[in-house]
């Protein structure tokens, strides 16, 4: 499990990488808004635990932010602002868990063990967009009422699309999700898969990718 904090107090950060690493978790720590919308738009992540007072900005700003533009995995705010109205106003602004500082590493822990937890159950079984329908248990992809044909991984990477419907996905956070093996990836794979999804799923005058010069691609 992935697990990306963003703390800007560097001992702080530390501990929480060490504490987190000692049991398992693979964890990237940055410590600012800039750097955290770089590392998830480069891959992705399980849990983001966020401090909100940060060097360029506030954290509940970023989140709204993350919200608005698609980013769906679970957030941990973790702040020494612990009023209940702290409290309300970050979980109304898309926080999946509100922890105040000071805390126990025993209960961290087991904040994100909730929230991997509660992301493994909720996952949508129909995703549905401009005519688009993919049913997740069926393995079934429909336009229109249309049924679409698609091979395994084909459907897989729709589904990340599907899943992230508006943002801007890295060729890096696709190719990761995608392929298990970095001996898979080659260069021109993801083009050649996007364009075989281009072929099934445009239609005239109604595409559904935009490719992302030097960055990726984009579900419209």
């Amino acid at each position: 499990m992935k697990i990306l904090v963003v703390e800007d107090q560097a001992r702080l950060a530390e501990f929480l990488r060490q504490s987190l690493v000692e049991r398992s978790y693979t964890v990237t720590t940055v410590g600012s808004c800039a750097s955290a919308n770089d590392a998830i738009s480069e891959t992705s992540f399980d849990v983001v635990v966020l401090d909100l007072n940060l060097p360029d900005g506030d954290g509940l700003d970023l989140l709204s932010e993350w919200r608005r533009a698609g980013f769906l995995e679970p957030v941990l705010i973790l702040s020494a602002r612990d009023t209940v109205q702290d409290r309300i106003k970050g979980l109304d602004l898309g926080a999946d868990d509100y922890l105040p500082k000071p805390f126990s590493v025993q209960e961290l822990l087991a904040h994100i063990r909730a929230l991997l937890r509660r992301q493994a159950t909720v996952k949508q079984s129909m995703l549905e967009h401009n005519g688009l329908r993919m049913d997740l248990i069926g393995h079934v992809v429909h336009i229109d009422d249309q049924q679409i044909d698609m091979t395994s991984r084909e459907f897989a990477l729709l589904e990340i699309f599907m899943q992230n419907v508006g943002r801007v996905l890295t060729r890096t956070l696709i190719t990761e999700k995608i392929w298990e093996s970095n001996y898979e990836i080659d260069t021109n794979l993801l083009d050649v898969y996007m364009s075989r999804l281009r072929a099934k799923l445009d239609r005239p005058g109604r595409p559904r990718f935009k490719t992302v010069r030097g960055i990726g691609y984009q579900m419209l």
